[in-house]
């Protein structure tokens, strides 16, 4: 019995101490109280006093991170003071919430910058003071461990199907479509694999168009993907650079990492040449 009253006693304290956040043309409330303003202006919303007084802005972005991993966070800036501008995550009251939903619900439940008096400036202060940390799950940390890895390996394809790694060929393409050098994404419903080669002609894997996987000569497969919001996933065309790398990452041995060209004096006869 005493359990069961203390389960009902913790179930009405949260529904008493929930709060009701609105926001209605510009006017952000807390249980029917007005406690600040909002306007967006080309993505970016700008959190005011209720005198109309820009205090700080929040900016979301939504970026690709590898093929398969999108990342998504918002950038908080002070109007007045803009030497730092902060990477944080934020929440929303449901996953189907706008941007300005979620501003709002991360300013009040999250960052605690805005309460019912207001804005809260010294709070405001902490957060910047604190610089708090995103908690990244371990597949998005992974994303961008890969990202920085790949992003060394500078790869790009020319208009002849090579595969370039900081400038030097490093392998090729075959089976190419008609449609390669007017289109960079493999676009062609085709039921021909396109292959890759390295440097040496050792076979490294192949792209299946039909099912857009990549598998490597080892046996790796990999789908190309892009996630959607976190809630579903919908196949699309890939690019060649992103199969390059893709396959770059399955298959280590395929392309190294360039160390940096060091050029020695130029001799000749066994004496150095005069510096100008």
């Amino acid at each position: 019995m005493r359990i069961l009253f203390l389960i009902l006693f913790s179930v009405f304290s949260q529904l008493f101490n929930s709060q009701i956040i609105k926001t209605k043309r510009g006017i952000v409330t807390i249980d029917g109280v007005h406690v600040a303003k909002v306007d967006e202006d080309d993505g970016i919303y700008t959190f005011m006093d209720l005198k109309e007084t820009p205090i700080y802005t929040i900016e979301f972005v939504d970026k690709s991170v590898t093929d398969s991993v999108r990342d998504s966070y918002i950038k908080i800036n002070r109007v007045y003071n803009q030497d730092k501008t902060l990477d944080l995550d934020y929440i929303s009251p449901s996953a189907f919430s706008g941007e300005e939903k979620s501003a709002v619900y991360t300013s009040i439940k999250d960052l605690k910058v805005i309460d019912e008096r207001g804005i809260n400036i010294k709070n405001l202060d902490a957060v910047f003071t604190a610089s708090p940390k995103r908690k990244l799950d371990t597949r998005t940390k992974d994303a961008y461990t890969i990202k920085s890895k790949v992003d060394k390996l500078n790869i790009t394809v020319n208009n002849v199907g090579e595969i370039l790694s900081n400038g030097k060929p490093v392998g090729y393409f075959t089976n190419l479509p008609v449609s390669f050098g007017s289109e960079d994404t493999v676009s062609d419903k085709t039921f021909v694999d396109i292959e890759i080669y390295d440097a040496k002609s050792k076979y490294i894997g192949k792209y299946i168009t039909t099912t857009k996987q990549i598998k490597t000569a080892g046996g790796k497969t990999f789908t190309l993907y892009r996630e959607m919001s976190g809630r579903a996933s919908i196949l699309k065309f890939p690019t060649y650079k992103a199969i390059a790398e893709r396959m770059a990452i399955l298959d280590p041995n395929f392309i190294k990492i360039q160390e940096k060209i060091i050029v020695g004096e130029v001799v000749k006869d066994g004496i150095e040449k005069d510096k100008k």
